[in-house]
């Protein structure tokens, strides 16, 4: 976004109109509505040209950290909207006065000096606008009147007795406590996503001028330029269904219902039987409501004459259904499975994203896992050790819990975390929180969501997978929730090596086109010869305490892998 003469500048904008307007069409045509105004204040475009000041090459596009809310009310879309739009032109501001002039002579191949000049840059945005705000503290405390030493605060509310003969969870190893406050968002820099932009722009020049996809430049930078002979591609994690807090129905604990291929199976193999999969939950939504004299029980879960099932695609990518009770959706995607000729725990596995943070009811000090149903953190550890004794297929559970219920956290790993990953989203801290305090191991979880957003740099994310992958902790690059049409964030997950990969569903336009190069990548490593597999990409074994259980005999061994080739093909066909 730099400026090189008036002409240069007009020439630019209507350039960069006619791209927006592009992109509104497509958006229009893949049946993605949104307002022109959400489009344009959602992402920040940065060609890398005006980074440098030479030919244009390549474009990037990078989400907001803005999640997506639903049934948001007006004057808070509204607010939001305006602090949306002055991120984007702060953002452009830094861009088009001090990064570009920063960054002259540095050669895009040189992409971890480019990240510790943008790291440098950042550093000293954060310090003025800490001294900001401090001097206007100082101003505002001087012009306060002090108040009386009379007047006294309120005292605190007394925790709320425990009623006579509540039930005492089953590992109810920690001590009821009033639950803790909510913790204050990060903070977020306004202009931030500069950072990112740029540290992504320049990581995508570098390539096409070595003539490398993009995925390999990475894969150099996390190897230390070695390359490496194999690449892995990261497991699948597609969302099918939505039953969360936003969702129509009384379910409230399931946001999102993910389905992961068998570890076997291609990417491509992969998609085409989740395809198969979200088609017919489709039909099963469409399908007209039965007689209401019928009592019998459908694949759906839900008895004959209940209400029609209805569904509304998400900004997820998948469909929002209306359900009542945690068992519906899973017995769906079970009865589904079992007439494609399909089986769960073994041609494909579940994951859950609970996202606990949006369940609490502060006023009750519980969890409304569906409406009007409240748990306390120890009846939540029995509820997911039933769902898993119920559905062994579910081998990952995302945000189970808050941030801030350190002890639910460890009691739930104590008594699954042998058989299910306990992932941390929402639950954890931003990527460059976590390299400041320089530990990942606040809460007892097997792995993270990673996501690139804000200031992370390319230099960011090798470090963050380096830390994990040394704590033996499961990274999930995982895309935000206001998502572009960027396909880059695929390159860095592959090059990264992480385990499993997060886009939502099979579903609009801007996650669709992240599968598709993600299939694009595959192809290309087979015809390489650089497709590799590990034994790192098997999810049987989940800790050491588990691999420890299996070698003395008390858990059962590990699934075969490697599915004969004609089951495959008669799966992938039905």
């Amino acid at each position: 976004m730099g400026e090189e003469g008036g002409g240069r500048s007009c020439g630019t904008t209507r350039e960069l109109q006619k791209l927006k307007q592009q992109a509104l069409e497509y958006y229009r045509e893949n049946d993605v509505p949104r307002r022109l105004e959400e489009l344009l204040n959602s992402t920040f475009y940065l060609q890398p040209a005006d980074v440098y000041g030479h030919l244009s090459i390549c474009s990037v596009v990078i989400s907001t950290h803005f999640e997506v809310h639903e049934n948001a009310l007006p004057e808070l879309v509204e607010a939001e909207e305006v602090e949306r739009a002055d991120a984007v032109s702060t953002a452009v501001r830094w861009v088009n006065e001090t990064i570009t002039e920063e960054l002259r002579g540095i050669e895009p191949s040189n992409q971890a000096g480019v990240d510790q000049v943008l790291r440098i840059f950042f550093e000293n945005k954060v310090q003025e606008d800490k001294e900001r705000k401090e001097l206007e503290k100082s101003l505002e405390d001087s012009t306060v009147p002090v108040p009386s030493p009379l007047t006294q605060p309120p005292p605190p509310p007394l925790p709320p007795d425990k009623k006579k003969g509540q039930k005492q969870g089953r590992r109810d190893t920690f001590t009821e406590k009033p639950i803790l406050p909510p913790e204050p968002d990060e903070h977020v820099l306004c202009g931030s996503m500069a950072i990112g932009a740029v540290s992504l722009a320049v990581a995508k020049t570098g390539a096409m001028l070595d003539g490398n996809p993009l995925y390999l430049n990475i894969a150099l930078l996390k190897h230390h330029q070695e390359q490496p002979a194999k690449l892995t591609l990261p497991l699948l994690m597609v969302s099918l269904v939505s039953c969360g807090k936003a969702s129509p129905g009384k379910l409230n604990l399931m946001k999102e219902l993910i389905c992961i291929p068998h570890p076997g199976l291609t990417a491509k193999q992969g998609v085409e039987m989740l395809l198969e999969i979200q088609k017919h939950i489709t039909k099963t939504i469409e399908m007209p409501p039965p007689p209401k004299t019928e009592t019998k029980r459908g694949h759906n879960g839900g008895k004959r004459g209940q209400q029609q099932i209805i569904g509304k695609m998400s900004h997820l990518g998948c469909l929002t259904i209306n359900y009542d009770t945690i068992e519906q959706p899973l017995l769906l995607i079970q009865g589904i499975c079992a007439n494609l000729g399909l089986e769960l725990g073994r041609n494909l596995h579940l994951a859950i994203n609970c996202a606990a943070h949006e369940l609490m009811d502060y006023s009750k000090g519980k969890y409304e896992v569906m409406m009007g149903t409240y748990k306390n953190a120890a009846e939540m550890v029995d509820l997911y050790v039933d769902l898993i004794n119920k559905f062994p297929s579910i081998i990952a559970l995302i945000d189970p819990f808050r941030k801030e219920d350190s002890e639910p956290w460890d009691s739930i790993y104590d008594a699954l975390g042998a058989r299910c990953y306990l992932i941390a989203g929402t639950a954890s801290k931003s990527i460059s929180k976590l390299l400041e305090d320089g530990n990942i191991g606040v809460l007892k979880y097997s792995g993270l969501i990673i996501k690139h957003t804000n200031q992370t740099t390319m230099s960011d994310l090798v470090e963050i997978t380096n830390l994990m992958d040394s704590k033996k902790h499961i990274a999930v690059f995982g895309s935000t929730e206001g998502e572009s049409s960027d396909d880059s964030l695929v390159d860095l997950a592959v090059g990264l090596g992480v385990r499993f990969i997060k886009l939502g569903g099979l579903s609009r336009g801007e996650r669709v086109t992240k599968y598709n190069r993600l299939l694009t990548i595959e192809e290309e490593l087979v015809q390489n010869g650089t497709l590799g597999f590990t034994e790192e990409h098997t999810f049987f074994y989940l800790n050491e305490e588990a691999e420890k259980a299996a070698v003395a005999g008390e858990l059962p061994e590990p699934l075969e892998l490697i599915f004969p080739t004609e089951v495959l093909e008669e799966s992938t066909r039905t």
